[in-house]
């Protein structure tokens, strides 16, 4: 134990994709673009939603969530990753990692529940449109968020805390690109098989349980379009649904594959990239989703477009 208390006095060492130092250069590239877009494209979408008044509303009250989750998630990881890539050295501090280990659980747990209260949202307004606006009150979404958070962080403190409390025996070389609490748990130099149980039981009901959820909305939905009659009625279900489908089936595809598997059959370098794919490319695909089959959404941003291009000729004809 004195060992194991003694590591955690030096900084952690992420070996992250040094066994291919020439593919290094390459992916601080493709992160900094793919992050570049996930920030412009979800701040893009928090602003148009809040500056357009017909968008005051539960669907896009949870998208404005989403994607301010998506920005704290991939902002916890790729400043670090950056670094880390382009430096010599590999290295995140104690602190550091403790802080982004704790809040990388939490953020993936939270949008893990945030998926499917969406999901709930959806079948609300199709299921029920006339009692929606009665159902899904302002009231009722701001308890659903911070009960969603409030779990997620719970779940995070449980489970982290109890990864660091292994001994690790002045083990400090992580063999990802993050504090991430599978490799963590691979640090450790005693039997881990209560905390890797423990790991996979909340991930059953933080990863499995939402979905199940989320499958049942879409089967009564699917059920409710069958029936309607009108053919624009459908279409205009169809697009609400299918942008959340699409990113439910991308986030859940990933997180299942990775974590829902006893003695993580995932090759190494699969997990990482498959970890790099859902922590910096999944979130940047979202603004697209939402806005390429959503008139509002396009509608909102052109209007925001325009009053940056306003506010730019303004500033210009001052000077």
């Amino acid at each position: 134990m004195h060992q194991g208390n003694h590591s955690s006095l030096h900084n952690f060492i992420l070996l992250g994709f040094s066994d291919h130092p020439n593919l290094e250069k390459i992916l601080s590239g493709v992160v900094t673009i793919f992050y570049l877009i996930t920030l412009l494209g979800n701040t893009a979408i928090i602003l148009a939603s809040l500056l357009e008044s017909q968008l005051h509303t539960p669907m896009y009250f949870f998208l404005r969530n989403l994607s301010f989750l998506d920005l704290c998630f991939t902002t916890s990881v790729v400043p670090q990753m950056l670094v880390n890539l382009w430096g010599p050295e590999k290295t995140i501090s104690f602190v550091g990692c403790v802080i982004q280990l704790y809040v990388y659980m939490w953020l993936g747990s939270t949008e893990c529940l945030l998926l499917a209260v969406m999901s709930y949202d959806r079948f609300t307004a199709i299921c029920k449109p006339l009692h929606y606006l009665v159902i899904m009150n302002p009231h009722l979404c701001v308890k659903m968020i911070i009960m969603i958070w409030s779990i997620s962080l719970a779940n995070s403190i449980l489970l982290c805390t109890l990864t660091l409390n292994l001994p690790r025996c002045g083990n400090n070389l992580l063999d990802h690109f993050l504090c991430e609490l599978p490799a963590m748990v691979k640090l450790a130099c005693v039997d881990t098989t209560a905390v890797e149980m423990s790991v996979f039981a909340l991930g059953i009901v933080f990863v499995l349980t939402p979905l199940i959820l989320i499958l049942i909305s879409y089967g009564y939905i699917a059920k409710t379009v069958l029936r309607m009659k009108s053919k624009a009625g459908q279409r205009k279900a169809v697009n609400t649904c299918g942008s959340h489908l699409t990113v439910v089936s991308i986030f859940y595809g990933t997180v299942i594959y990775m974590y829902l598997q006893p003695g993580n059959s995932a090759s190494k370098d699969q997990g990482k990239f498959l970890n790099l794919f859902y922590t910096i490319m999944t979130p940047s695909f979202n603004p697209f989703i939402y806005t390429l089959r959503n008139k509002d959404m396009k509608d909102a941003l052109k209007k925001l477009m325009r009053i940056h291009h306003d506010s730019a000729k303004k500033r210009d004809m001052k000077a």
